[in-house]
């Protein structure tokens, strides 16, 4: 639904040109501050559109360091874009990559009090009570969440409980520890969802937090808390304020495993709240695995939602253009081989462990799986003339990966598809042509940083990349599949034959259309190493290219693996000779990156203005 993000563009504006006008009326007048603080509390639009604004500082990262080229799963194939500069090492403190984040936060953290300490002030002719309660709520969740969000990226914040005037000597605000932080975040939760329902009755409400957002941040940061990165880790023996004070626990404590479970299991038991989505809940009558792993993120308001941001159509358009194959798309958005090998066989096994897979030749029937056939012009699993590579994988394979020879996604007629097509292969499937001589090849776009593969998943197949024509759906911040993980991975590290631990990853699997994880590999059962290694995989494919990869990799303290820092492509730099789909040196896997890693990256630097302005503010370890 558009109309609750339309209200806030609406009433942004809104706030915006009243502030304009303020500012004009200047000299005439009152002090511009006093005239714009009397003018914004004495309507009930003002005070929303003031709350509106404040939703937009939730970032919606479609285009960040997480999903952009951050960690293995992905690549950005234009070289001077920031997150290319990051993985080579090339930044520091005077970089300023994505500190706007950092401002970004803290001035919603800052609105967020200015509301707050206002909105109690009007009186009830204006707004009810009722109403003022919930909105402090909200923005209670909003301060939390801006919070969160700089502890994960950061971690310890400068923790604020009001807003400062321009007379508050700013050295006076240090870093807070990192357990006060994950304290105060928890605190603001708590208080946010005693103020707010579990479900909103009303569609013009979605977008807004709910009982369970406030739960589902709570997993978050138990789970962030409870990881090796935030749990005794040496490397943080010497990061103290300049007081001497430790911003970090350097006692390794199993207990937070219990919180984080605790705190997934919270929201689990929101008793009808959530659950996975199917195509069965768009009236289906035969569950189809395809749909149902791709149309969560395309149908809106499902049931697997826990907070989404509800946009217009901005974020939709950009992702799909970087996303899509030339010559609509960017085709700067690429997946990894790094990723695509980690995606199952359709029989649950990974690719390492089935004799079937193979990595020559090509498909010579269609897929004969239910769920592959074509279905309103759109081929759910592999064609004819597909390399062996990509036969008999499991869904959300073909629902997230774009690969050569796979038919594009976003392009709803024939003339559409047959743009991504040479002369020779204009035949209505518009398969997309990845090899050296093809239309979104390097030899005819003079990229030689494609990998291969553009992401598929969040694209829609009613979009027309080729008319930038995308249709609307939220941005999904928390779905219920990583709550699902979060609980079987904090349970695994403190009761590893809990029967819960099978019985949610399973959940996952079979939305996903393969069989149970204890009926490919029953020695899991009960084994804490071998789960652990199986949830971290199927938190790499359930949850790829959503953000998490990223920061699993971070709190797990995995980033220094030489195997998740060698990132490898199909061979799209050999010259096919116009061989095309044909060419079978295509198929074969090269290095494209040998990833700078050091381990200071593990958080971010604060960037080098901000701790000039405070000399409280000490830097992060290395940085």
């Amino acid at each position: 639904m558009k109309k609750f993000q339309n209200i806030i563009y609406l009433s942004t504006i809104a706030v915006c040109c009243l502030l304009l006008s303020i500012s004009c009326d200047y000299l005439d007048k009152k002090p511009d501050n006093l005239l714009t603080s009397e003018m914004l509390w004495e309507t009930r639009a003002n005070a929303e559109s003031y709350l509106y604004q404040i939703y937009g500082y939730v970032q919606t990262p479609a285009d960040d360091y997480t999903v952009l080229g951050a960690s293995d799963e992905t690549s950005c194939s234009i070289q001077t874009v920031d997150v290319r500069k990051m993985i080579s090492g090339n930044w520091n403190p005077q970089s300023g990559y994505w500190q706007w984040y950092w401002n970004n936060n803290y001035a919603g953290i800052r609105q967020s009090f200015v509301f707050e300490e206002n909105i109690v002030k009007m009186p009830e002719s204006i707004i009810s009570q009722d109403l003022k309660d919930q909105y402090v709520a909200e923005v209670r969740f909003l301060r939390a969440w801006f919070y969160w969000k700089l502890l994960r990226q950061y971690g310890p914040f400068v923790k604020l409980t009001g807003t400062l005037s321009l007379n508050d000597n700013y050295n006076n605000y240090p870093r807070a520890p990192f357990e006060e932080c994950v304290a105060y975040i928890n605190e603001l939760m708590d208080e946010a969802a005693a103020g707010l329902p579990t479900v909103w009755n009303s569609s013009a409400n979605y977008g807004r937090p709910t009982k369970g957002a406030c739960y589902a941040v709570k997993s978050q940061v138990a789970l962030l808390a409870a990881s090796p990165l935030w749990n005794g880790n040496p490397r943080f023996a010497n990061f103290k304020n300049q007081d001497g004070t430790p911003l970090a626990p350097l006692q390794y404590n199993n207990n937070k495993w219990r919180t984080a479970a605790d705190a997934a299991k919270t929201v689990i038991d929101l008793t009808g709240v959530y659950r996975l989505f199917t195509n069965l809940d768009e009236g289906d009558s035969q569950f189809d695995p395809y749909l149902s792993v791709r149309n969560v993120f395309l149908t809106n308001w499902n049931s697997e939602i826990i907070f989404s941001t509800n946009m217009s159509d901005t974020w939709q358009w950009g992702f799909e253009k970087r996303a899509a194959p030339y010559p609509a798309g960017f085709n700067m958005q690429n997946a990894t081989q790094n990723i695509v090998d980690a995606y199952y066989m359709r029989n649950g096994k990974s690719i390492d462990d089935d004799p079937a897979y193979t990595e020559t030749g090509f498909a010579s029937i269609e897929d004969p799986a239910q769920w592959g056939k074509s279905r309103d012009g759109v081929n759910r699993g592999y064609i004819v003339g597909n390399s062996n590579m990509y036969v008999n994988r499991e869904p959300r394979f073909y629902a997230h990966i774009q690969y050569n020879g796979k038919p594009v996604l976003p392009a709803p007629t024939t003339d559409d598809r047959n743009f991504f097509s040479s002369d020779a292969n204009k035949d209505g499937r518009g398969r997309a042509e990845f090899y050296y001589s093809g239309k979104s090849g390097v030899g005819v776009n003079n990229n030689g940083d494609i990998t291969g593969y553009c992401v598929l998943k969040n694209v829609s197949p009613a979009s027309n990349i080729r008319l930038d024509a995308v249709p609307y759906r939220p941005y999904i911040h928390i779905r219920l599949a990583e709550i699902y993980l979060n609980y079987a991975e904090a349970l695994n590290e403190i009761e590893p034959g809990h029967p819960d631990i099978l019985k949610y990853v399973n959940l996952i699997r079979e939305r996903a259309g393969i069989p149970d994880l204890e009926d490919v590999y029953p020695a899991v059962v009960g084994d804490q190493d071998e789960m652990r290694k199986w949830i971290l995989r199927e938190r790499q494919v359930e949850l790829a290219f959503e953000g998490d990869r990223y920061f699993t990799l971070i709190r797990r303290l995995m980033m220094d693996d030489p195997k998740i820092q060698t990132i490898y492509r199909m061979n799209t730099i050999a010259n096919d000779n116009n061989q095309g789909f044909a060419f079978t040196d295509f198929n074969k896997r090269i290095l494209l990156q040998n990833r700078f890693w050091d381990d200071k990256m593990y958080l971010f630097p604060i960037y080098q203005d901000d701790i000039d302005k405070n000399t409280s503010l000490v830097p992060n370890p290395g940085w």
